[in-house]
């Protein structure tokens, strides 16, 4: 017969152990899952939260004067009323918006969008307990659609606290505050449906919820379980205006660092790198070589930060200042947040190697804009060479008038695409330069094809085309077996 060798002592640490295994698991269960009721948190957060009222004053409307005899007895009458509305006929009129904000500190700075005071003379909050105060603008940010407020009150302020959007993941229990439809203060609640969604900008890193969202809740805030604001409610997608569980709001490690920017300069100060960038594709890092199909492929490199710190058209950035880049969306991101003047670390493969350059960031406002803008497409020129779908040509005096190209530009002009080619499928047009293949300079055919035998000997499929138009870089990479 076999005895249980259980003793007292053990028999309390297992006790004791599965006592803590049940509260861990208890305080996980109340921190990410469902509570039994929202209502205490909505309490204690609530007061936080403010509907926001903006007024702006729009020209009167026009439209058909009456006109009225001379000598009529209802003369001086329509004068005086034409009179009152100005030279159009109509008084101005005061237009009214609704939205939705948050409280972020103490002393009165209160963060909404930018959409949502876009344009208005006056801005009033009006708070949980229901007294109002004016707000004066501090500053704004397009690119995210963010706005910081400022008021001034006689007491303290309850506010609420920015958490980490990082740490959120689909599934996560979040709640909703805000002003929908103007119908006063409400909550809703849902869960995360999916995160780093992208809308329309540069800077785009959404949190997706179908915690219900509506006209008039932009602005407001996205918690989490904690009380803390994950996110700035900012978008809907819908059919007919109406909440239907897509919603969108800007994560809060985006807005926080625009928010101190803006306290602090009253705009944003982002970093700049300086160089024009696209995606590595399949097709793309198998003509480099590359194992995995990530990092972001430089296609040019104009005078800036980037150039100085020794970075090169045809380098893929696969770090930078220690984060690991997946893609171009990702390294914009990364690039923004970083401090102007910052010199930082970027990683980069260059021709099957990673070299690390130190690169002294520039600011972003400063060089927007510099971009050329965009020309016609020159009519064809007479086919010389049939490759790859294209139809090339040496440059000559014509060809660089059309292209409108400075008089030593050196490379191989696209004069026709095949419409059925995986070259047109993507992007190549006529009218576009080639001026390297296989990372290699082409000033003509015989170069070309030298490149292009070597990747064939080097058992490559693909071979890796820089391509400009009207002064734009790309990288292409076109089949070898076409």
């Amino acid at each position: 017969m076999i005895k249980d060798d259980v003793t007292p002592l053990r028999l309390f640490w297992l006790t004791t152990l599965s006592m803590v295994l049940i509260l861990s698991q208890s305080l996980m269960a109340s921190a990410r899952g469902a509570p039994e009721s929202f209502a205490d948190l909505a309490e204690r957060i609530s007061p936080s939260v403010v509907n926001i009222t903006t007024s702006t004053v729009v020209p009167g409307r026009t439209g058909p004067q009456g006109i009225v005899p001379e000598g009529s007895p209802f003369e001086d009458f329509f004068r005086e009323f034409q009179d009152r509305g100005g030279e159009n006929g109509a008084p101005p009129q005061r237009s009214s918006a609704l939205g939705s904000g948050f409280v972020i500190s103490e002393d009165g700075y209160v963060v909404t969008n930018n959409h949502v005071i876009e344009g208005a003379d006056e801005i009033l909050i009006e708070f949980f307990e229901g007294f109002e105060l004016p707000a004066k603008l501090i500053g704004t940010d397009p690119n995210t659609d963010i706005a910081l407020l400022k008021v001034e009150a006689e007491e303290p302020l309850k506010f609420v606290s920015f958490g980490n959007s990082d740490n959120g993941r689909v599934g996560d229990w979040v709640m909703a505050m805000g002003n929908p439809l103007g119908q006063g203060f409400s909550v809703s609640a849902g869960i995360i449906s999916a995160r780093n969604r992208a809308l329309s900008g540069s800077y785009d890193d959404y949190i997706q919820t179908d915690a219900a969202i509506n006209r008039g809740n932009s602005g407001g805030p996205l918690f989490d379980m904690e009380g803390k604001v994950i996110g700035v409610n900012t978008a809907i997608l819908s059919p007919n205006g109406g909440s239907i569980g897509i919603g969108f709001s800007m994560a809060s490690n985006v807005v926080s660092k625009v928010v101190d920017q803006l306290k602090e300069f009253g705009e944003t100060r982002r970093g700049w790198l300086g160089v024009r960038i696209q995606d590595v594709t399949d097709d793309v890092a198998e003509a480099l070589g590359l194992e995995d199909a990530k990092g972001a492929l430089v296609s040019d490199v104009p005078d800036g930060p980037a150039k100085d710190g020794g970075i090169l058209a045809g380098d893929v950035i696969v770090s930078f200042d220690g984060v690991a880049v997946e893609d171009t969306r990702q390294l914009v991101r990364v690039v923004a947040n970083a401090p102007v003047g910052q010199t930082v670390r970027v990683v980069v493969n260059r021709g099957g190697e990673t070299q690390t350059l130190k690169v002294t960031l520039g600011r972003r406002e400063e060089a927007e804009g510099a971009t050329p803008a965009a020309v016609d497409e020159p009519e064809e020129e007479p086919s010389k060479l049939e490759l790859m779908g294209l139809t090339l040509s040496p440059l000559t005096d014509a060809i660089r008038g059309e292209l409108q190209l400075d008089e030593n530009a050196t490379g191989l002009a696209v004069v026709a695409v095949d419409e059925t080619s995986a070259a047109f499928e993507k992007g190549l047009r006529t009218g576009d330069l080639i001026t390297e293949a296989g990372q290699s300079p082409v000033k003509s055919i015989e170069d070309l094809q030298a490149q292009i035998d070597a990747a064939k000997e080097g058992g490559r499929k693909s071979i890796l085309l820089l391509v400009r138009r009207a002064g734009d870089p790309r990288f292409v990479a076109l089949s070898l077996q076409e």
